[in-house]
């Protein structure tokens, strides 16, 4: 999670920026390209699962946390699976 009290600072774009590069493996959990398929789906599942009630009652800091998260997991699904199929009943004309 985002805190001052590990020196880092998260915009509400979910980029982070760290004062001190240490600690910043301990705030982000595990690189997204370190997991495994099924923990990358696992991961992306469960903050789509907690994403409302973060936006409706998190701090600022915790979604700002959500929001960098969620980017960095979905960017890694689009790196791994670029031709992911796409549903023609999902498309809109």
């Amino acid at each position: 999670m985002a805190g001052s009290a590990l020196g880092n600072r998260v915009d509400m774009t979910g980029s982070a920026q760290y004062a001190d590069a240490s600690v910043a493996d301990l705030d982000t959990g595990v690189d997204a390209a370190d997991l495994t398929d099924d923990d990358l789906m696992r991961e992306m599942s469960s903050l789509h699962r907690t994403r409302l009630d973060t936006l409706r009652h998190g701090s600022d800091a915790a979604l700002a946390n959500h929001l960098r998260r969620t980017a960095e997991l979905e960017t890694e699904y689009l790196t791994r699976y670029p031709g992911r199929e796409v549903d023609p009943s999902r498309l809109r004309d």
